[in-house]
């Protein structure tokens, strides 16, 4: 059976974007799926409604990383009478290499999408959700969000500020029945290894599955808590970055980046 109620999932195109619109299908949500790649997009819009033919599914090609892209978006969904139930901040992307040599415009896009346009989403969005009394946001974060990290500086970074802006909007909506909660996976099996060049850190050798951090999010998500770490050495990984000093923790992240 559909469940009216639209989740909408940025960056939905692979990975763990992917696998939340696969679960919240099984779930019989119903969904919006936006993403840059439209072809992928509807390749899972046909490989849903294979497997879940009463489920709702609409597309949004849309790219995240322009200025007006929130904006475009919430436009389109008020053209189409969507009501977002749950907002899903999933588009982000990483780099690695030194901060003075990565190309600024590179780490500016990171900037746009990770930062301003999850900022700006949340912001558009809350205030409905709020006036309704139900319906939450789902923002990912990383266990980078924990510490500094030499050669992925300002991805961990962004990262830092989704975690602290999720825990700080908890906190603000949580008495109006609303949900916030940031996703904080670590090493995951994406095609975001390929594109932050992390193929051979020591870090990815055992990457988690993109399906189990997805099932892991949505249900934190859903039993409302604030903060969603994925995996028992994940979260001894960010409880050590907090005791630990700090340039031991940052030293010790360099080298497993370096």
């Amino acid at each position: 059976m559909n469940d009216p109620r639209w989740a909408v999932i940025t960056g939905a195109s692979s990975g763990i974007g992917a696998e939340m619109a696969r679960i919240y299908a099984a779930r019989g949500r119903s969904l919006v799926l936006t993403a840059r790649r439209a072809e992928r997009l509807a390749d899972l819009k046909a490989e849903i409604a294979e497997a879940h033919p009463a489920v709702a599914v609409e597309l949004v090609r849309l790219d995240l990383e322009q200025p007006e892209g929130a904006e475009a978006l919430l436009a389109e969904l008020d053209n189409r009478g969507i009501e977002i139930e749950t907002l899903v901040n999933n588009a982000g992307f990483g780099l690695r290499g030194r901060f003075a040599t990565l190309p600024y415009g590179d780490q500016a896009a990171m900037l746009q999408l990770n930062v301003v346009s999850l900022t700006k989403l949340c912001r558009l969005v809350l205030p409905s959700l709020v006036a309704r009394r139900r319906g939450g946001i789902l923002n990912v974060a990383s266990t980078a969000a924990f510490q500094a990290i030499p050669y992925m500086a300002t991805y961990a970074a962004t990262k830092a500020f989704v975690l602290s802006l999720s825990e700080a909007l908890h906190e603000e909506v949580r008495r109006h029945g609303v949900v916030v909660t940031a996703l904080c996976p670590g090493p995951t099996a994406t095609e975001f290894t390929i594109r932050a060049d992390l193929e051979k850190s020591k870090l990815f050798e055992r990457p988690m599955s993109a399906a189990t951090v997805a099932r892991m999010g949505i249900d934190g998500h859903e039993a409302g808590r604030a903060i969603v770490i994925t995996g028992a050495s994940n979260k001894a990984g960010a409880i050590g970055a907090k005791l630990a000093p700090r340039f031991l923790a940052r030293r010790m992240a360099g080298w497993l980046q370096g």
